[in-house]
């Protein structure tokens, strides 16, 4: 694959109707003649070949600066499978046991109290039955939360802390976890499944455990084997900030309707331009389409990509089956919060969804399509079954404003023809 992202590949030569993936175009076009979605880049690839990249609307409408094959974009929380991957590289050295408590690495989280009653003035909380592990991170089993949420007392105790699409101004890794292990967990470790900041805490994991910053880690570990070298913490001195595209919210339309527009989040949006004093493992990258495409050709193949081996196979099919008790989903297990992903039919591994039932799913997919996707509408999955990989780009907040990921699978799959 290119690094500009050049379709090298006739589709039909992997089985794949040029005719039926213009429609995956399409319809995202319409999103943009809509006026509900800025622009957008989507990229497909069949047995490692790149068969369509699609690209529509502006990086920034008010500038006029259309989407180009090189922009760069926030991609928020699919940051958390690359420091998920991280993570069991070390995993894989001996760093380190899936089973182990965290608190041998971090000892604020030793005596974390657990909510079970009250407001977040006043909470009622109970000791902790079971330690929080290395697998509880992994897996979004960890009792943490977002205060984004607005769902919980504890998320409301995130937020006065100044947590919710942010963390306090100065803190580093180290400081922002002694301030989550200050409050209660939402509920004991490894009982329920809450989509929060696990993968950050995981962040720091790594760092204690490797000695390395996590963006030198990264760096040093993965990106430079990838060959990826448009992604990083934010804007890099001598980055171009025009090619950053800017960041939108969702404007609401009627109360319970739907979204009717969008507007610039500007304040929220220039953070990115810099690099951030808290590495947010669960959060905190800019990347560019081609760069991260590296990145999800290498779980497709196992671990590896280029020469660059990250992972061994095995390692990695464990990641990419569900670890929730019994085999349920995330609707039955987790908590009916926003997600990066649909809940009903999916269920999620060390550090990805998957879809582990198509028919209560309600989408035309594979068992064992595995994801994950970035508040600001972003999101790839590998489908194993069908030796496919999606990656959708986008600047739109929150991910939930339109069913895009949805609609990539049905429309991609319908592409399929052999």
């Amino acid at each position: 694959m290119n690094d500009d992202l050049q379709v090298g590949t006739d589709p039909a030569e992997v089985g794949m109707d040029p005719a039926r993936l213009a429609r995956v175009d399409d319809r995202l076009s319409r999103y943009v003649d809509d006026g509900q979605l800025p622009g957008f880049l989507v990229t497909v690839a069949r047995h490692g070949r790149l068969v369509h990249v699609g690209r529509g609307g502006f990086r920034d409408v008010e500038a006029g600066l259309p989407v180009e094959t090189g922009t760069r974009w926030r991609i928020f929380s699919m940051t958390k499978p690359v420091t998920s991957v991280a993570a069991m590289m070390l995993y894989e050295e001996g760093a380190f046991q899936l089973t182990d408590p965290i608190a041998r690495w971090l000892p604020e989280f030793a005596e974390t109290r657990v909510y079970v009653a009250g407001s977040a003035m006043k909470p009622v909380t109970s000791p902790q039955v079971e330690p929080i592990r290395v697998r509880h991170l992994l897996t979004h089993t960890a009792g943490l939360t977002y205060g984004f949420h607005h769902a919980h007392p504890v998320d409301a105790m995130y937020r006065a802390m100044g947590h919710e699409w942010g963390t306090p101004p100065g803190a580093d890794s180290a400081e922002v976890c002694r301030q989550w292990a200050s409050v209660p967990l939402v509920f004991q470790p490894g009982s329920e499944w809450n989509y929060g900041v696990s993968t950050d805490v995981l962040g720091r994991l790594v760092e204690v455990v490797s000695g390395q910053p996590l963006d030198e880690f990264f760096e040093q570990r993965i990106f430079a084997p990838l060959g990826m070298r448009d992604t990083s913490f934010g804007l890099r001195n001598g980055d171009d900030v025009p090619s950053l595209a800017r960041l939108y919210g969702a404007v609401p339309g009627q109360p319970g309707g739907a979204a009717t527009g969008y507007a610039p989040l500007d304040a929220m949006g220039e953070a990115a331009h810099h690099k951030p004093a808290f590495l947010s493992g669960g959060g905190g990258l800019v990347s560019t389409a081609g760069d991260y495409l590296r990145f999800v050709e290498m779980l497709r193949r196992g671990g590896s990509y280029d020469g660059g081996r990250l992972l061994g196979p095995r390692t990695l099919a464990h990641m990419v089956t569900n670890h929730l008790p019994g085999n349920q989903d995330l609707e039955t297990f987790g908590r009916p919060l926003f997600a990066e992903t649909p809940l009903r039919g999916v269920g999620f591994g060390l550090g990805f969804s998957m879809v582990i039932d198509p028919v209560r799913y309600g989408v035309v997919s594979s068992v064992g399509d595995y994801s994950w996707g970035g508040a600001a509408s972003t999101a790839f999955y590998v489908d194993p079954v069908e030796d496919l990989t999606v990656s959708f780009y986008t600047q739109l907040l929150p991910s939930s404003t339109l069913p895009i990921r949805n609609y990539l699978r049905q429309l991609v799959n319908q592409a399929i023809v052999t």
